[in-house]
């Protein structure tokens, strides 16, 4: 089995529509994808209705990736199968995103002090109803010419945390998410947890604090770790308890990963579904939960 658990549509920030996500993944030769878009559950429906339209089996895992903050340090928690209705869980997710578009204007608006005539509406022609967020604002920058990638843009010159353009914006705690994951019967994993690449990351003591409070597992194998990086994290994963996981981050053509570059185990995969109670898998036409 080809298993990739963290990718993105247009719901958040990828530039595949769910539908065309869920058709594109099978192409790959994915047996199971799981829908993480920032913050947001509004993906789920599409993606789902497009399972049955398949040439192949594809089973669709639900899921969201949660933006959280911990003492300066931004950190992505990538929830599995929770109830995407329980309230508590709902209501921080809503908070996240309702103030992605004042953050992203605030963003826009400290691009056009510093010369750069990015304009609102370019962000919002952008993100066509999507999530939007720092690589909304990114692109746009790439479409100026100011940068030559999205990955370009997020350095302290620029949109990279506390950047020249850099704007905060409502996150969770993560002891406080990973908290709320499990009371929505979901499983949470820690995204990408040593991609130094993208900036300040947390200490490994904090993971192990993370693993203590409940937290499920790390995204060991990921494009932003480096082989050495990918070996200390399945080693962590065994000190601490916890599931290793895999998973491409794909964003569609706003990143060059590719479907399915990173995967994870079948076993791994098997133990997130038996331990979550909030959700279940959704196979398509012969797909195996």
């Amino acid at each position: 089995m080809r298993i990739d658990l963290h990718t993105h549509s247009t719901a958040s920030d990828g530039t595949d529509t769910p539908a065309g996500l869920v058709r594109a993944a099978a192409e790959a030769g994915l047996d199971v994808l799981a829908l993480t878009d920032h913050d947001t559950t509004r993906g789920h429906a599409e993606a789902i209705a497009a399972l049955d339209g398949l040439d192949r089996p594809l089973t669709l895992v639900p899921g969201a990736e949660l933006s959280c903050r911990l003492d300066g340090t931004g950190l992505h928690l990538l929830a599995y199968l929770f109830d995407p209705g329980e309230p508590a869980l709902l209501a921080a997710r809503e908070l996240v995103r309702d103030d992605r578009v004042p953050r992203a204007k605030a963003m826009v608006t400290k691009l056009r002090e510093l010369g750069v005539p990015v304009t609102w509406e370019q962000v919002e022609r952008i993100a066509a109803g999507g999530s939007v967020g720092r690589p909304h604002v990114a692109s746009a920058l790439v479409e100026l010419g100011v940068v030559a990638s999205v990955s370009e843009a997020f350095v302290p010159q620029w949109l990279g945390d506390g950047g020249r353009a850099y704007a905060p914006k409502a996150e969770l705690d993560p002891f406080e998410a990973v908290r709320l994951v499990k009371a929505a019967g979901g499983v949470s994993v820690l995204a990408h947890p040593l991609a130094s690449s993208r900036g300040n990351v947390v200490p490994e003591s904090t993971i192990a604090e993370l693993a203590a409070a409940g937290l499920g597992g790390v995204e060991a194998d990921h494009m932003d770790h480096t082989p050495e990086t990918r070996r200390r994290l399945h080693a962590m994963a065994g000190e601490l308890g916890l599931l290793a996981t895999g998973s491409s981050d794909y964003h569609g053509s706003r990143k060059t990963v590719g479907l399915g570059a990173f995967t994870t185990d079948p076993e791994i995969y098997g133990e997130i579904t038996r331990r979550a109670t909030g959700a279940f898998p959704v196979p398509g036409a012969g797909g195996a939960a």
